[in-house]
Formats: structure tokens, C-alpha cells, sequence
């Protein structure tokens, strides 16, 4: 009889533990991390510079292409 409770005792900690994990996840917002909303305040939209700046940054745009679209814009000075 001894090894059923010890069983049953190992159980409920378990069913605790996911208890306590599931109602923590539920009381925490999710996560946005994303590079374009983390360098704008909430609530707005990053603007078309913005976007390519980060995009260059990145590497995801040639210098030839940043300028072709900056010029597309007319955001080139």
C-alpha cells in the first residue's frame, strides 16, 4: 500500500507544478518582440525610412537599393 500513496504523492507535485505553470502563462502577456516594433512607441506604425534603414542595417539592402528606393520615396536628399 506504501508504494501506491508514494505514487500518488509524486502525482499531485507533478499536477501542482503544470497547476502553477499554466496560471502563470495565462497572467503573462505575450511576448512582441519584434525588431520593428521595438524601436517605435506602441501604438505606431514605423515609417517607410525607418523600414529601410533597419532593412540596410541588416544587410538585407545593397547600398544600390537602399538609394533606388529611397529615390522611389522621394525620401533622398
Amino acid at each position: 500500500m506504501s508504494g501506491w500513496s508514494w505514487g500518488f504523492g509524486v502525482l499531485v507535485v507533478i499536477g501542482v507544478v503544470i497547476l502553477i505553470i499554466v496560471l502563470v502563462r495565462r497572467q503573462t502577456p505575450p511576448r512582441t518582440d519584434t525588431p520593428l516594433t521595438r524601436s517605435t512607441p506602441a501604438g505606431s506604425a514605423p515609417s517607410p525610412k525607418q523600414i529601410l534603414d533597419e532593412r540596410y542595417a541588416r544587410g538585407e539592402l545593397t547600398t544600390e537599393e537602399y538609394r533606388e528606393r529611397m529615390t522611389a520615396l522621394g525620401l533622398d536628399s
